[in-house]
């Protein structure tokens, strides 16, 4: 999953969202610089993306764009799949999506000093183009995407895969909200886990 679905699933505890949010920029020992609330958001964070990458419904998905991106299908996945949950996010929160954006950004940018080099460039440029809020719109995947197709200098193609998103959007969602559903019992029971062990 994306950064979106991350935050989400992080169920209001701020410094879980830390690090269920700086997970991917976290290496080796470098875990053990936070604190255990902290710590227990990098663990969420992986619980979940190992979750994902073995779910059947996921590697179906997958298995729809593999033949044109092979070993990017994941990466596109987990960015379609923010697309679903912004789309459908009155399906799943309470909050509106720009609220919970706009709240999201206040808080990693009073914060921003503390966290690694990586998560605090991308959270600069996540609030400079409000790459949660736009994840709803083809426009703002287009963007992702891009981005994600300059990083790989061209080779993912990424930047082609929005095709694919409007030929297969009805089955990519469908698959999305067969999987989102099991995704957030299974983080909440790892959520309520990890904060209910003190040790």
């Amino acid at each position: 999953m994306n950064f979106l679905a991350h935050l989400y699933l992080s169920f209001n505890n701020e410094e879980v969202m830390i690090g269920n949010y700086i997970a991917d920029h976290i290496k080796g020992k470098q875990i053990n610089k936070y604190n255990e609330n902290i710590q227990k958001g990098v663990l969420l964070h992986r619980a979940i993306d190992e979750f994902t990458d073995n779910h059947p419904i996921v590697k179906k998905s997958k298995h729809r764009l593999h033949k044109r991106y092979r070993h990017y299908d994941g990466v596109i996945i987990d960015i379609f799949y923010d697309y679903y949950l912004a789309k459908n996010w009155a399906t799943y929160s309470a909050i509106p999506l720009n609220i919970f954006a706009s709240s999201i950004y206040t808080f990693f940018e009073n914060i921003i000093e503390n966290l690694p080099t990586k998560s605090q460039n991308f959270t600069r440029y996540m609030i400079e183009y409000n790459i949660l809020y736009n994840y709803q719109f083809k426009e703002g995947i287009q963007k992702v995407l891009n981005g994600m197709n300059h990083r790989t200098k061209g080779k993912s193609q990424m930047n082609l895969a929005i095709e694919d998103l409007t030929n297969l959007e009805e089955e990519l969602e469908n698959d999305f909200k067969e999987f989102f559903d099991d995704l957030k019992l299974f983080a909440e029971q790892k959520y309520t886990e990890l904060t209910q062990n003190n040790t």
